[in-house]
């Protein structure tokens, strides 16, 4: 069997308040990829993905599969 490759990212969100009268406050946040420590901020869920989307693409997860939907382990050839 082959080893397991696996990548750890830390998500941390907060609201963030408006500072005008009668605007929205926005939620914001980011996402750190802990072994390299590279981090983006977020304002946006789909920025999250996009930081995350590489890291899923080196482990050979397809692009279309991570979007909106479960994610399909890379089928491996049989010997």
């Amino acid at each position: 069997m082959e080893p397991f490759e696996s990548h750890s990212f830390i998500v941390k969100v907060w609201l963030e308040e408006a500072l005008e009268d009668g605007a929205e406050a926005a939620w914001r946040g980011h996402i750190t990829h802990v072994p390299s420590q590279e981090r983006r901020y977020l304002q946006t869920l789909d920025d999250a993905v996009d930081f995350v989307a590489p890291y899923l693409e080196r482990l050979g997860v397809k692009p279309h599969s991570y979007r909106r939907g479960r994610l399909k382990r890379p089928r491996t050839k049989p010997d």
